[in-house]
């Protein structure tokens, strides 16, 4: 990497409260050449904040492609870049990507500044196993789509995260009873560190009825944190089997529902039958 050359600096700023700033990235937003911002006018709030005053462009995903090439000019040039997002860690879905993909190609120094992430936040609070975890950013916005995906996660035994937003919710949650199961347990973080952070643990029904019951559950920004399947007690079917299982009692006799799921599921005719005897 050349000397002259510039450094991209991928700097977290706060999720919600102002003063969730690194001393670090306060230092170095105010030395930097230039900002680029995902909102110049939401990131001047924080900028007057702390005191920085310096010259800002507008990095957004509509205007993202367009905006490298004058960014990558600048970095070129021997100016210092901070990349900053409304909220949380640049790229975590937040604009960025292409940006440090063609500097990382031009052999131009990027340095992350960490910091504030609502992903992690939400996962340190929500009382859920994160020893393994899978983000996947936001959900399909149709319905069929939507529980695709889920249907796909049914299974999957390690903590699956998803970001949401206030127009979804309801619909998501519902989706996620209805593929997974009313007692998959699951936690809601809303609003995390502002002034109406709420956070919501329990089966799926629970934390569905709660948001259902209270319009102000139902606004701001969500993180939806799922567990994973937990490993098999041997004396139980799978999750899909009891699933398949509940799918059919809705429309079938009981005998002739759990001989169609053990065919279906390959679990044993047997246990399915028990199981659907002490559900009925």
């Amino acid at each position: 990497m050349s000397n002259n050359r510039g450094t991209l600096y991928i700097v977290a700023t706060p999720i919600g409260n102002l003063d969730d700033i690194s001393l670090r990235a306060i230092r170095v937003l105010g030395e930097v050449d230039r900002i680029a911002a995902e909102d110049t006018r939401r990131s001047r709030r924080l900028l007057q904040h702390h005191g920085i005053d310096r010259p800002m462009l507008a990095l957004h995903e509509h205007n993202e492609r367009r905006a490298v090439k004058g960014v990558l000019q600048l970095l070129e040039q021997g100016q210092d870049v901070a990349l900053i997002s409304d909220a949380g860690t640049p790229l975590v879905s937040d604009p960025g990507f292409p940006l440090v993909r063609a500097c990382r190609e031009a052999g131009i120094r990027v340095s992350p500044l960490p910091g504030p992430s609502a992903v992690i936040a939400a996962l340190s609070v929500s009382g859920l196993p994160v020893d393994s975890f899978c983000f996947h950013g936001f959900l399909p916005r149709s319905p069929g789509p939507r529980r695709e995906r889920l249907q796909a996660l049914a299974a999957e035994p390690s903590t699956q995260v998803f970001y949401e937003s206030s127009h979804r919710i309801l619909h998501a949650l519902r989706d996620m009873v209805e593929v997974l199961g009313a007692g998959r347990e699951v936690c809601v973080a809303r609003e995390l560190t502002k002034q109406y952070e709420d956070v919501m643990q329990g089966p799926l029904a629970e934390v569905l009825a709660m948001v259902e019951a209270d319009d102000m559950r139902q606004r701001g920004e969500f993180v939806v944190i799922l567990a994973g399947v937990p490993e098999r007690d041997g004396n139980l079917p799978s999750a899909e089997a009891m699933r398949v299982l509940d799918v059919l009692l809705e429309e079938l006799p009981l005998k002739q529902a759990s001989a169609l799921a053990a065919r279906i599921t390959g679990e044993k005719k047997n246990l399915l039958y028990k199981l659907a005897l002490e559900k009925r």
